[in-house]
């Protein structure tokens, strides 16, 4: 089963590791293909539970399908099903299932329920808002005019979406919360500050108030900060400013910008971004103010960041600040970790090719997003295990066939490497939450 190279020059023998045949590579693929479909039918179950067992079997079929075809497109998660029912109606049944109206709701649920403990005290809660483009589409219902990140905040059709995510400082791993698709045009739409406050309230009750809200400077808003200091519910956060809000410090009251700019900043730092697939480094200087938001009695302190733009990089948190090097950095680099997230909702966009989805229905598309936060969950963290450290660096990094390795993001390579080994190893996702599990072992297994 085993072949052994050895490679004799003179008094030198080097001899290879045991490189395993053809037919137990194949073997150990079918087997590996096997335990990861029962491991997504147990997860689907799961987050599908509450829903009636029609949308039940659609969410198993629709997640391996998604990480199987890494589309959207609703044919394509079909023709990995391998039925004998014909493509037409499986994908009509599809639209009836993704129509249902609590299908969303019923997946954020489980999986802010399951994620809810994982958030600690000092994570980071990573909010950002960006968008779906749908350039040429027509009859989609409620196209909107939204700001394509891509193209220097061209406008165009499309969808807004807030997404939530929990990183660590010091960690790679991530933990999806939140995924939302709306539209300004709706019927039911109030406003993008009601979008906001649902993501955060429904994330802060799951985490039980833990975790440190991190936004861009879309989350200079008086409402936001109501909510955040509100005095019998008080969040964390550190909120970069636009620079004309008034703050007040000492017995002045200025712009923040101009507080900014008095501020003595004796700390410096350099720190490289990639922007427009080109590292940048710069010289950042940084120091600090205390300050007060007017109406609200609680002390807050202004970070101020010299060295990233012509203006000062201005950012509130209610992390108390000092004279230490140690803890100016620490509160930038939290901030500066929001940047690495941009990267996750690429990722959820280009792998799955969501800017090509073509359901028409409103409801359908915001169903979307729910599978989707639930595919990308079941990677990221049922799968982001010590169990699976061995198997996404062996079996299913290398079916993705990367040349220069694993990626730092390295989802790419995992999603890549999730719907090769399906495609090699043809087989159907069971019937049923429960089927081909051992009722005794609901981890993974991977030995």
């Amino acid at each position: 089963m085993f072949l052994q190279k050895k490679c004799i020059s003179g008094d030198l023998v080097e001899v290879t590791e045991n490189i395993p045949s053809k037919d137990h590579t194949l073997m150990l693929m079918s087997k590996l293909a096997g335990k990861l479909r029962r491991k997504i039918n147990q997860f689907s179950g799961y987050v599908s539970s509450g829903l009636d067992k029609t949308a039940q079997r659609f969410v198993r079929e629709a997640v391996y399908g998604m990480l199987c075809s890494q589309s959207v497109l609703l044919t394509e998660i079909g023709r990995t099903l391998q039925s004998t029912v014909s493509l037409k109606k499986i994908e009509e049944r599809f639209c009836r299932q993704l129509q249902k109206p609590k299908l969303w709701d019923g997946i954020h649920r489980q999986v802010l329920a399951d994620a809810g403990p994982r958030i600690g005290e000092d994570m980071l809660l990573i909010l950002d808002l960006s968008d779906i483009t749908k350039t040429y589409a027509k009859k989609m219902e409620y196209l909107a005019r939204v700001r394509d990140g891509s193209t220097d905040g061209e406008l165009t059709n499309g969808y807004w979406t807030t997404h939530v995510v929990g990183a660590e400082l010091d960690s790679t791993r991530v933990l999806p919360l939140y995924q939302e698709l709306y539209s300004q045009n709706a019927p039911d739409f109030k406003s993008e500050n009601t979008q906001i406050l649902a993501a955060i309230d429904r994330v802060h009750a799951a985490g039980d108030g833990r975790g440190i809200w991190v936004i861009d400077r879309g989350g200079d808003r008086n409402v936001l900060f109501d909510r955040l200091l509100d005095k019998h519910d008080p969040k964390e956060f550190i909120i970069r400013l636009v620079g004309d809000r008034h703050l007040c410090c000492g017995r002045q009251k200025k712009a923040a910008l101009e507080l900014a700019r008095t501020c003595k900043t004796p700390y410096s730092q350099t720190i490289v971004k990639t922007k427009g697939g080109r590292e940048m480094a710069y010289e950042l200087t940084f120091g600090y103010l205390q300050v007060r938001l007017p109406g609200h009695g609680q002390p807050l302190w202004m970070l101020v960041v010299n060295g990233y733009g012509e203006k000062p990089m201005m950012l509130l948190t209610t992390r108390a600040l000092r004279r230490n090097r140690g803890v100016l950095w620490r509160v930038l680099r939290s901030y500066i970790k929001r940047w690495s997230i941009e990267q996750t909702i690429r990722f959820v966009k280009q792998c799955y090719d969501v800017e090509n989805i073509r359901v028409l229905s409103y409801s359908r598309l915001r169903n979307m997003m729910g599978l989707l936060l639930a595919v990308f969950y079941f990677m990221a963290v049922k799968l982001d295990t010590s169990a699976k450290l061995s198997i996404m660096s062996g079996y299913i990094m290398k079916a993705a066939k990367r040349v220069f390795g694993v990626p730092d993001f390295k989802y790419y390579a995992m999603s890549d490497g999730l719907s090769a080994i399906f495609r090699r190893s043809a087989g159907k996702i069971p019937t049923s939450p429960t089927e081909g599990l051992d009722p005794n072992q609901l981890g993974m297994g991977f030995t």
